[in-house]
């Protein structure tokens, strides 16, 4: 909404600074400074309120350490997490924008479910909560959506690298550089370690027959779903330590908002020799919001957590990522880039999988991990919570930072 304002007073009244609104990084600045107050001013307020209407965690008796100390801190936390994403990127981000859409659409609609799931696990005293199908159901919904719009919509578009002839006419032409093709409907994305680094979806049903190349959604959107929902499904296996899952999110929206900056710049696409994604750039202002959300979260979420983020926090916030991953064309760096929700969920698999034919075949159930997720597997074995925690963390950073390498290893 203010860029809307200031770009109107620069335009018609030229008022002195109201241009820098134009700028993505100055508006990522003040998202992530906004969200940072909000989250940190209102926070306490939030949680308060949240006690005072004893909704509180009631946490099973699983031998952890530390365990009962958790007993009646205050969930749906995320609710702080929600709103200092939502309100600065209302306030600082292109609204008209496809891709800042799609984001809001998938904070609010994860939110819900995360929210719903809660609200019957604390107020209806079912610890089950939300019924597993209704979950995925709302997640695949999600991912449909998501999909749709990606496949469909006219904003959403690359421009390729003009040939070597066409680049030395640009240049004879024209002072512009880098030179790159006309705006295009794609189904390329970006495979990691390799060089010349594009796959198109479209291009199996291509292969069978080449006038199929138009139901390249039959692929892309089912891969949409199943990335939605895994990763989702992974930040909320991971939220189960102080901070855990909130440090690894901010870790991996950071690096996913990097990419979506330099993707959205003809200048560093080129530079880079990556894929020019136009009005990618802008979704560095929501990344901005959400960085400033988790950090401002982790204020009261770090270890002992104040409040938990609940469903509510970690279904918006794996989301999110899957999104953030999708729209910058980056779906595939996730095994790495999220490789700590990826372990956590194939521990819980494994663990689950194996039980259950070593029950089938020995009559007694075996386990792989003293406990799953992971992350309880190494409490059962002594390991400090916040120890822990910090060594995910790093982690995450190592695996940040093994995905920016495949920019230039390839």
């Amino acid at each position: 909404m203010l860029y809307y304002l200031f770009e109107f007073l620069d335009t018609e009244y030229q008022l002195s600074g109201a241009g820098v609104f134009k700028y993505i990084t100055f508006r990522t600045s003040m998202a992530v400074i906004t969200s940072l107050l909000i989250s940190l001013v209102f926070g306490k307020r939030i949680i308060n309120f949240i006690r005072a209407k004893q909704v509180g965690e009631e946490v099973r008796n699983l031998g952890l350490q530390g365990e009962t100390q958790k007993s009646g801190t205050p969930t749906m936390g995320g609710l702080i997490i929600l709103g200092s994403i939502i309100i600065p990127t209302l306030l600082f981000a292109q609204l008209d924008n496809i891709y800042i859409i799609l984001l809001l659409i998938t904070t609010v609609w994860t939110g819900l479910i995360g929210f719903l799931d809660d609200y019957i696990k604390v107020f209806k005293k079912d610890k089950e909560g939300l019924k597993g199908k209704f979950k995925v159901i709302g997640q695949v919904g999600l991912g449909a959506i998501v999909g749709s719009m990606l496949y469909f919509h006219p904003d959403v578009t690359i421009r390729q690298k003009a040939e070597v002839s066409d680049r030395m006419e640009v240049a004879q032409n024209t002072q512009r550089l880098p030179a790159f093709s006309d705006e295009e409907k794609s189904t390329k994305t970006t495979i990691p370690f390799v060089k010349n680094n594009e796959l198109d979806y479209s291009a199996p049903l291509r292969w069978i027959n080449p006038s199929w190349g138009h139901l390249g959604w039959l692929i892309f959107i089912p891969l949409v779903i199943f990335v939605v929902t895994a990763v989702s499904n992974g930040a909320n296996l991971t939220d189960g330590l102080d901070g855990l899952a909130t440090g690894v999110s901010a870790i991996s929206a950071i690096t996913l908002g990097i990419f979506a900056y330099v993707s959205g710049s003809v200048i560093f696409a080129d530079y880079l020799n990556i894929m020019y994604i136009p009005r990618s750039g802008e979704i560095t202002v929501f990344v901005g919001a959400m960085v400033g959300a988790c950090v401002g979260f982790l204020w009261y979420n770090a270890y002992p957590a104040q409040v938990f983020m609940g469903d509510t926090g970690s279904l918006a916030l794996g989301g999110i990522i899957a999104v953030l991953a999708l729209a910058t064309r980056k779906e595939l760096l996730i095994p790495i880039l999220c490789g700590v929700f990826l372990v956590e969920n194939l521990s819980v698999i494994l663990q689950v999988s194996y039980f259950k034919y070593t029950k089938k075949k020995y009559g007694e159930g075996r386990r792989v991990f003293l406990m799953a997720p992971l992350h309880h597997h190494y409490q059962k074995k002594g390991y400090h919570e916040a120890k822990i925690v910090t060594r995910m963390w790093i982690v995450a950073i190592m695996l940040a930072i093994l995905t920016f390498v495949t920019l230039k290893l390839r």
